[in-house]
């Protein structure tokens, strides 16, 4: 079972995540509601896409940034398609 924390809260909990490059990609139903705020924030990896972010909120505070996902990746990281993963102060235990 991975979890996902931040700020004393628990942002995802899943024992189907998927894990790539050392991030565990969370399934989209693994992911608490009200956690993750849409960003504009974009960037570019070679091999899976582009990744869309967002702003984590947990107890008041936010993170921003602090998750991104692949609505669209490229056929060699099908797997990870809108699977959500965390950084930025993030924990992450599995």
């Amino acid at each position: 079972m991975a979890k996902a924390t931040w700020n004393g809260a628990v942002l995802a909990e899943s024992d189907s995540t998927v894990v790539v490059e050392g991030n565990h990609y969370f399934p989209p139903d693994s992911v608490k509601r009200g956690v993750l705020q849409p960003s504009e924030a974009h960037s570019v990896c070679p091999w899976k896409g582009e990744a869309s972010y967002y702003n984590v909120l947990a107890n008041g505070e936010t993170n921003p940034d602090a998750a991104w996902y692949y609505p669209a990746p490229k056929d060699a990281a099908q797997q990870i398609k809108d699977h959500v993963a965390f950084w930025k102060g993030v924990d992450v235990e599995a």
